[in-house]
């Protein structure tokens, strides 16, 4: 197997580092050589949020270089757009269609830039994820990232059960039927 490279962007709370944890435990339990790494940035302060998964026979180094990308999940538009280079010509952008204005945005020193998603589809093979609304109609939207990676799983070769036990292994016991139930409710979507 060729090193599958899967990047996870977002800011700083959304569940960057526990989704990368997952997906790392996740490839680690099929058998694979895993390198992660993770660049907090100004995380504590909402700021941006990345981290990179490399699984395959042997995998060298944890960083994903630019263009080589197999997946990007990006947990928010802003964030998509920022770390779009990183992605290869047939790759897969998974985008969680939510909004989180940066510090320049607030104070009013920038705007948020308008049809990003729209733009994106222009050069990238997009598949975007209203996980926010979907997390809420289950009752917590705190596990939108779970509904995110539920998406973002058809891009990869595991099976759901595999999925699922690595959920179960990674997540606070009380929390396991909610993050599984978001996981399926991405992967349906």
């Amino acid at each position: 197997m060729t090193t599958k490279n899967i990047m996870i962007v977002g800011v700083g709370g959304q569940g960057t580092l526990l989704t990368s944890r997952i997906l790392g435990g996740l490839a680690t339990s099929a058998g694979y050589d895993v390198k992660l790494s993770e660049v907090h940035g100004m995380a504590q302060r909402g700021g941006s949020v990345v981290t990179f998964v490399r699984y395959g026979e042997e995998v060298q180094e944890p960083i994903v270089e630019e263009g080589q990308a197999d997946v990007i999940i990006a947990f928010e538009r802003l964030e998509a757009l920022r770390y779009k280079h990183f992605l290869k010509p047939e790759g897969v952008l998974i985008i969680n269609d939510w909004r989180i204005n940066p510090m320049p945005v607030v104070i009013g020193a920038a705007t948020y830039p308008e049809g990003i998603i729209e733009e994106l589809q222009k050069d990238c093979k997009v598949q975007v994820v209203k996980a926010q609304e979907a997390a809420v109609e289950l009752g917590n939207a705190r596990v939108f990232n779970l509904v995110v990676l539920g998406a973002a799983a058809k891009n990869m070769n595991f099976t759901k059960e595999q999925w699922f036990q690595v959920i179960r292994d990674t997540v606070p016991p009380k929390t396991v039927d909610i993050n599984i139930a978001a996981f399926l409710k991405g992967y349906e979507l």
